[in-house]
């Protein structure tokens, strides 16, 4: 008869197998991006999580001017200063019509405005189920050139297309894993 001994390996590897595709997994489920004003100042860090209702972006950000402003996730993960188009436009692997109230929208990185109080204080807490932290499908934030948020110096109408005339670019960062 074999001892117990024997099977413990047997019983182990996939144990182990499953702890190591665990902790891979939820690596792969989270990322960050620092958002930096237009001189480089950091104004916050934003995490972002994948869970089963999409992807949750929540952090705060400080030194915006007070007031709404359009926040979306952008096709490029590439910030260069002073305008930041190097961002690219939103992301929208769909080809859809900007805006979460157009009836032939959203982009994929079509988010909720958010909102600064007077000391220029946003608290960021959104859901975007049209995007993926899975680089193998077409939503998702990490494909070849990466993806980028970034804040609107204006308020999103969440219909005109391309940008929901929410103006010029004043914030960006770069989705990283985290």
């Amino acid at each position: 008869m074999p001892s117990c001994r024997a099977f413990l390996p047997v019983i182990l590897i996939p144990f182990v197998a499953g702890c190591s595709a665990a902790m891979r997994s939820t690596t792969d489920n989270v990322a960050t991006a620092i958002v930096r004003n237009a001189s480089g100042t950091s104004l916050g860090t934003l995490r972002f999580e994948a869970g089963p209702n999409g992807v949750r972006m929540t952090g705060q950000l400080n030194g915006l001017p007070a007031g709404a402003h359009g926040i979306h996730l952008h096709a490029v993960g590439r910030c260069d200063a002073p305008e930041f188009t190097s961002a690219g436009g939103h992301f929208n692997p769909g080809m859809t019509k900007h805006g979460l109230l157009n009836p032939e929208g959203p982009h994929a990185g079509d988010l909720p405005a958010i909102g600064a109080d007077a000391s220029g204080r946003a608290t960021v807490d959104v859901i975007s189920p049209r995007v993926t932290l899975d680089e193998s499908r077409v939503s998702g934030a990490f494909d070849v050139d990466g993806t980028s948020v970034v804040v609107h110096a204006a308020n999103d109408d969440q219909r005109t297309d391309p940008s929901g005339n929410s103006g010029g670019r004043i914030a960006c960062g770069v989705l990283e894993r985290s």
